[in-house]
């Protein structure tokens, strides 16, 4: 909506780079604030300066929390870029990892249960019926780099999961979540800050006005819960990913997720601006994601029960 000047008042619409600085600012407190609420702090990795104890990142956690920062950009980048459908890039996103999933999986020798690829042939057909005949393919050379970057990064990141979080122990995946969240977000900022001091023209300086002129454009809440959304889906969907099962079943739960709050957020802003809705192939792939994380669900669920009267259960 900012990007398109759909809000009132709004004569045009703002650069996606230039809503990049208050975006990722806004997601650095949610961050900040979210882990100090948890008291999660006191799970990652300690050392010593100055006298002082402060977490510390490892090298693994560092490297995925900037991967971590390079997927915040490239996801608000892909939703702004002109010339490229939302829902193209969207499905396009979301349906790459899903195909990095048990890549991953069998790459470190995990095991993927049928569920899983089950769920993942249902969610790579909702990527097909939804990028199906009608639907704009027309690829910019921004939007072929930011979604490259994209899934390098989430490569990256999901075989650091793999190896150092995806244990099943909480404490573990809590110190993960911990170091990488802490290295991402500000990472982000960092870069920007710097690329907008260097400035110049086209994206050097929509970058400085996003830093500039963000009180003078008058939407400042909108631009500030774009990051504050934005922080809420790395929150969660990184909880998602540390799950202690494999790629193949936490991504597709993560993705499925992800693609469903695409159609309800075009559903919502068709009934509240009049702009055209999902379509009927959109809708057709939003099913595949339901049939996708019922497959993984129900199997989870009835397994929790048979344990839990187990335990029930009176002895002999």
């Amino acid at each position: 909506m900012l990007s398109s000047g759909m809000l009132n008042g709004m004569s045009h619409g703002i650069s996606g780079f230039s809503l990049l600085p208050a975006s990722a600012s806004a997601s650095l407190v949610g961050m900040f604030i979210f882990i100090t609420w948890k008291g999660w702090w006191k799970d990652a990795s300690h050392r010593e300066v100055l006298g002082r104890s402060v977490p510390m990142p490892g090298r693994w956690t560092f490297i995925s929390g900037l991967c971590s920062a390079a997927i915040i950009g490239t996801t608000t980048l892909a939703y702004t870029l002109p010339g490229a459908s939302i829902v193209f890039m969207m499905l396009l996103m979301r349906g790459g990892v899903l195909a990095l999933a048990p890549l991953v999986d069998l790459w470190i020798g995990r095991k993927v249960r049928w569920p899983s690829w089950v769920a993942l042939a249902l969610s790579l057909g909702a990527l097909g019926a939804a990028t199906g005949p009608g639907v704009s393919l027309e690829l910019t050379v921004v939007a072929v780099v930011d979604v490259t970057v994209y899934l390098l990064a989430y490569f990256v990141r999901l075989f650091a999961m793999s190896h150092l979080a995806k244990s099943g122990d909480p404490a573990v995946a809590r110190r993960y979540f911990v170091e990488e969240q802490m290295v991402a977000t500000p990472a982000l900022v960092f870069v920007l800050i710097t690329l907008a001091l260097v400035g110049g023209d086209g994206v050097l300086g929509d970058i400085r006005d996003g830093f500039t002129e963000f009180f003078a454009r008058g939407h400042m809440l909108a631009e500030v819960a774009v990051g504050v959304l934005s922080q809420g889906t790395g929150i969660f969907g990184g909880l998602i990913l540390l799950d202690g099962r494999e790629n193949s079943f936490s991504v597709p739960v993560n993705r499925a997720s992800s693609v469903l709050a695409g159609v309800v957020a075009s559903a919502a802003m068709s009934m509240w601006l009049g702009v055209p809705g999902a379509d009927a192939s959109e809708l057709l792939g939003a099913g595949f994601l339901v049939a996708a994380m019922l497959v993984l669900a129900v199997p989870t669920v009835l397994a929790a029960r048979r344990a839990a009267r187990a335990v029930l259960a009176p002895g002999p």
